[in-house]
Formats: structure tokens, C-alpha cells, sequence
């Protein structure tokens, strides 16, 4: 005869599959919660190490630019007094004086202007029929900040650092300065213009000879009031912060500043004064 199963046997059987679930439950419950606080303490991590970052570039822009408005102070000189001339008179013709006897004198001769000679011109000028440019040499002393506002994001092409708006890691070969729409962009040392192009990533952006292999490269900007080889000075208006591209719509209005040695980006940080 067969033994029919105890119903206490079959509630046994049950509670321990039941037991069994639940520690499963447990178990990837309490792993769930692990990898949860492991991203959240990377996250935490990136954001400090960024943070670090920004105070580190603001209080070295701090510094040179106090270096900068150090060397530039100079004792201004102001005028007294303007001195004016005795005679009122001495812009007026010459007087005519009279003899006692009422003999009315000449007036003195003048003397006839003397032809000018002819002036040589430059034999660059008669061949071409243009003045001839300006030969370009770079000076990294000369070198002023194109913007007064934050970096916000440094040039970094040895290792990557968080883009915000794209919300991943990447190399970044220019310096990202803060700023607020139609903000002047300066010219940081004279040079040749040698691009105005549009791009997705920069928008209007404006290519500088500097002369010697270096090129100055303004990016995210308007109004842009130059044209293609035309020379400008240091301290002339390249144009005018525009709204910021789809690219850093959350670090804002910004100018996109680049530095290149014989095409390859270097860092700006190690010439602007």
C-alpha cells in the first residue's frame, strides 16, 4: 500500500521553497542597492574633481590678470593749463606802415612758394599699386585676454575632462570663457584675418594670422565687423558673443578661444597676460 503524504510534510516543502525566494529577493535587492551607491559615489567624485578644476583655472586667472593691470598702471600726466599766445593778433596779415610823409609804404614781399620736388615712391607700391603689408611676427608678450569673464572650461588635450551639454568625457583643444551676449571679443595681438567661416560646434568664427606658424581662432561669435585679409590691431573688435551653439547651451554665452602653432592647438593659458 502506498503512504499518502502527511499535509505538515507538503506545508514544510512549501515554506522552505517560499524561504528560499525570499532570501533570492534579498540577495539581488541588496545588490541593486550596492551598484546604486557605487554610481552615486562616482558621480559624486567626477563632480568634486570638477569642481576642483574650476576653482583651480579661476584663481590662476585671478592671478595674471592682477599681474596684467600691475604692469599696465602707469602715472597719468594732466595738463595744468593751456597757455595762450601774447599776441592776439598773429594769425592776421602783415601791417602796412606809413612814412611821416604820408607815403604809403609797400607792403613786405612775399616770396614765391618754391616748386616741390617730386616724391619718390616706393618702388613696392609702383609695381603692385598697393601699400605693402606689414610683415607679421609673433610676440607672446604681447598677448591680452580676448574677453574679461571665467574660464569655464580649461584647454586639456592630455587627458579628458565633462562637456555638460553633451554629458560625456572629451579631449578640449581651446579655452571656454564666460560671457554674456553682445560682449566685445578683442583682437589679443594684431595680425591678418584669415578666415570667417560657420560651423555646428563654434558658429561664427573667426581666423587670425598672428604671424611666425600661429594663428588665434574666435569662436561663438556675431556681428563680426571684418573681412578676409584685412589686418587688424591688438585690442580691435573681432565681434560679439552670441547666443551660445546646441553644443554648450548649458555652460551658456561663451566665447571659444583656440591657439595654434603651425596647426596644432597649444595652450592659451601659457601666453595670455
Amino acid at each position: 500500500m502506498k503512504r499518502k503524504k502527511s499535509p505538515v510534510s507538503f506545508f514544510k516543502q512549501k515554506s522552505y521553497l517560499l524561504a528560499m525566494v525570499l532570501m533570492l529577493a534579498a540577495v539581488f535587492g541588496m545588490m541593486g542597492v550596492y551598484f546604486s551607491e557605487q554610481r552615486q559615489a562616482q558621480k559624486e567624485e567626477r563632480q568634486q574633481a570638477e569642481l576642483l578644476q574650476q576653482q583651480e583655472a579661476q584663481e590662476k586667472l585671478a592671478q595674471q590678470k592682477q599681474k596684467a593691470q600691475e604692469k599696465k598702471k602707469e602715472p597719468s600726466r594732466e595738463v595744468d593749463a593751456v597757455i595762450l599766445p601774447e599776441n592776439k593778433d598773429f594769425l592776421d596779415s602783415p601791417e602796412v606802415i606809413s612814412s611821416k610823409d604820408n607815403i604809403i609804404a609797400e607792403a613786405p614781399e612775399t616770396e614765391e612758394p618754391k616748386a616741390e620736388e617730386p616724391k619718390t615712391e616706393d618702388p613696392e607700391v609702383q609695381e603692385t599699386g598697393a601699400p605693402p603689408q606689414p610683415e607679421l611676427h609673433f610676440d607672446a608678450a604681447d598677448l591680452g585676454w580676448p574677453l574679461s569673464g571665467n574660464v569655464i572650461m580649461n584647454y586639456s588635450m592630455d587627458q579628458t575632462i565633462y562637456f555638460a551639454t553633451l554629458d560625456q568625457y572629451k579631449y578640449n583643444p581651446a579655452l571656454i570663457i564666460q560671457g554674456n551676449v553682445n560682449d566685445k571679443v578683442l583682437a589679443v595681438t594684431a595680425g591678418k584675418v584669415e578666415q570667417i567661416a560657420t560651423n555646428e560646434e563654434t558658429g561664427c568664427t573667426v581666423t587670425v594670422d598672428l604671424g611666425d606658424g600661429y594663428q588665434a581662432v574666435y569662436g561663438q561669435l556675431k556681428e563680426v565687423p571684418l573681412e578676409e585679409g584685412e589686418w587688424v590691431a591688438s585690442g580691435d573688435i573681432i565681434g560679439y558673443v552670441s547666443e551660445p551653439t546646441k553644443y554648450y547651451s548649458v555652460e551658456g554665452a561663451n566665447l571659444y578661444f583656440q591657439l595654434l602653432k603651425d596647426g596644432q592647438s597649444v595652450d592659451p593659458m601659457e601666453y595670455l597676460q
